[in-house]
């Protein structure tokens, strides 16, 4: 037996290594990681489409920079033994990541750093390697690093690293207006950044908060979890795998008619509550998966307000099956038992379960316009003739009796169902509910009352009106019109 040493064709592997899937955010949150694990707290990224030198990106951070030897070693492909031990704050895990993200957008990567006062650059130009049929990295003269883009900023430093991608081919290939859809793009990077960083960002879990801007407008922040006084928090569970701990926290948000447009639009995004629900999965408290259940549940309309954070530690990388890109993960079997033990507690409060026939919905004390009757068929949604309401309407109008019901048949029959599916799932804010005021609802208030005489059986009536809606709606203001005297 023999052996034969084989390295990869370097030309071949490297663009192979390009067609890997990175999205432009996926990429960028890679040296955003690596930013991070380098201890910065100012990390600035640009592009510019229309750059003398040809379009670029570049990130600069005010991180711990790198030797010479250690930038070396960080442009070589497969830096570092992915099972090699890790700090807990370290994001890296492949020790590809610097290389495969920006090769997957540019065919040239230069990386300048700046530790204890000296000054190193490396390249990776896909073409010179083409050409010289080798792993040839540039290393450069300082005098060579002056006309690159973002050199002037990142030389002020007293430390830290600029990365630049040049000759954007992926980025720009196919479009008409490649400024304009850069543009686009990068606001797409904007959203994905505030949301995956959102807990370093805020400096929240005790993390040092960073100051992230592109293209010098500061990242805000989105909180996926909407922490507010109408947010449910569960009591967070620990599961233990060997050493380490997991821990889960779960969330529900609060109901879409407590929510402005613009808090929808942040939580919801583009394609809403109910595909945003599910679990959110933090490694290092970096976001990396988001909205899935694993398969362990199904997402529909009961459950699109649940979300549950999962904080796993770096060193159970290889347990969750993290793909190159931190963009995937799949917990283990043990782990997925005590997910669904959670699953189980966040939603079946908000799962109601009817007997096969004609049993009416009893959900809380008050009494409603509507009952919901589930049968062996199906649904049916019927006005309630037992309001106080509507008994008193019949009552004062008993010769049209027959025809009241017969109109209420029809209203039945014709509800919109269709139109009123789509706007809830579409998580749409229906306005009817707060179409009255709280001075026209004392004063219908009044008008019924007057139609009683003053004294016990006012005050009977009032009491049977305030459990029935949609009086039951603004009971604060009804105990401060009762104490004025307004309404007995």
């Amino acid at each position: 037996m023999r052996e034969v040493d084989l390295p990869p064709d370097a030309a071949t592997l490297m663009t192979a290594t390009r067609a890997i899937g990175y999205s432009l955010e996926a990429a960028i949150s890679d040296i955003v990681d690596n930013s991070i694990a380098a201890h910065a707290n100012k990390i600035q990224i640009n592009y510019f489409p229309n750059h003398k030198t040809g379009p670029f990106i570049s990130i600069l951070d005010n991180g711990d920079g790198m030797s010479p030897e250690e930038i070396q070693n960080a442009m070589r492909y497969g830096s570092k033994d992915p099972n090699e031990f890790r700090d807990r704050t370290d994001l890296g895990r492949f020790g590809l990541g610097l290389k495969m993200a920006s090769m997957s957008q540019c065919r040239k990567l230069t990386v300048l750093t700046k530790q204890s006062g000296v000054v190193c650059g490396c390249c990776w130009d896909l073409d010179h390697v083409i050409k010289v049929g080798s792993w040839s990295l540039l290393v450069l003269d300082e005098s060579e690093m002056v006309d690159f883009p973002g050199f002037s900023e990142f030389i002020k430093n007293d430390k830290g690293t600029l990365v630049i991608w040049q000759e954007l081919d992926r980025l720009c290939i196919g479009e008409n207006d490649p400024a304009m859809s850069m543009g686009r793009k990068m606001d797409e990077v904007c959203r994905h950044l505030s949301l995956v960083y959102h807990r370093f960002l805020s400096g929240s879990d005790g993390l040092k908060k960073i100051n992230l801007t592109v293209n010098n407008e500061i990242i805000l922040p989105n909180d996926p979890f909407s922490v507010n006084k109408s947010t449910l928090v569960m009591d967070p569970e620990m599961i233990k795998i060997g050493d380490e701990k997991i821990t889960v926290t779960a969330y529900t948000l609060p109901h879409p008619s407590k929510l402005s447009k613009a808090e929808l639009d942040i939580l919801g995004g583009s394609e809403g509550l109910r595909k945003n629900q599910g679990f959110y999965v933090y490694r290092g408290k970096r976001l990396l998966v988001w909205g899935t259940w694993f398969r362990l549940m199904r997402k529909g309309e009961l459950t699109k307000l649940s979300r549950v954070m999962v904080d796993i530690p770096n060193s159970l990388d290889e347990l969750w099956t993290l793909d190159v890109k931190k963009s995937t993960a799949s917990p283990p079997e043990d782990v997925r038992k005590n997910l669904k033990i959670i699953i189980d507690k966040i939603t079946g409060g908000s799962k109601r379960t009817y007997t096969y026939r004609g049993k009416k919905e009893t959900s809380d004390k008050f009494i409603h316009f509507w009952n919901r009757i589930e049968t062996r068929d199906g649904v049916i949604y019927s006005i309630n003739q037992d309001h106080p309401l509507i008994i008193d309407f019949k009552e004062n109008f008993s010769n049209s009796a027959d025809s009241l019901v017969k109109l209420f048949q029809q209203i039945e029959g014709n509800l919109p169902l269709n139109a009123l599916h789509n706007d809830i799932t579409c998580d749409a804010r229906v306005e009817n509910e707060t179409m009255f005021t709280e001075k026209e609802i004392i004063q219908y208030l009044k008008s019924i009352l007057l139609e009683f005489p003053s004294g016990e059986t006012r005050k009977v009536r009032l009491e049977l009106l305030r459990s029935a809606e949609p009086f039951c709606k603004y009971m604060s203001a009804i105990e401060v019109a009762e104490e004025n005297g307004e309404l007995l």
